[in-house]
């Protein structure tokens, strides 16, 4: 029997390839169990705008500089989260002149499912990889990884 062609080197092309794959396999499994849990119309880049929002709450504008977006393309983004009921704009404690946005309950309960399943998802993952495997691969990628790996313009870098 011939070796296995996974234990062979791929070309460098591959590891970024199978990493997207990987990512999509996770978030496309998210998503599907949170539509079965009463939240169809979420899209994996509400996630992001709906993190970029935080507990805290943020005006359009910063929540397009979170985003890598423009003022008005952040409004848009949330006049579709206003839309599905995940956020609300209320006065500024601030600045009566602004706009700040918050999550909704529904927002809340949406983020709190998401990292139920995250978590449940992982663990799947780590019973299919071993636990072990798993904790050496997300060890390694935060080596590699440069220390800002936590940025919400994602969704942007794709050109969406």
């Amino acid at each position: 029997m011939g070796a296995d062609p996974a234990d062979e080197a791929q070309p460098g092309f591959m590891l970024p390839l199978l990493l997207f794959a990987g990512f999509r396999a996770f978030i496309d499994e998210v998503h599907a169990e949170l539509a079965r849990q009463g939240h169809p119309d979420l899209r994996p880049a509400h996630g992001f705008a709906l993190q970029a929002v935080g507990g805290a709450g943020v005006t359009a504008g910063e929540l397009g500089r979170r985003l890598g977006v423009s003022k008005q393309a952040a409004g848009k983004t949330v006049d579709r989260l206003a839309g599905l009921g995940y956020v609300e704009r209320v006065d500024d404690p601030v600045d009566a002149r602004r706009k700040h946005v918050r999550l909704t309950a529904r927002g809340h309960d949406v983020l709190a499912r998401s990292a139920a399943v995250m978590e449940s998802v992982r663990a799947r993952w780590a019973d299919a990889l071993g636990g072990e495997r798993l904790r050496d691969l997300e060890r390694g990628l935060r080596t590699v990884v440069p220390g800002d790996h936590f940025r919400l313009d994602a969704s942007t870098w794709f050109g969406a």
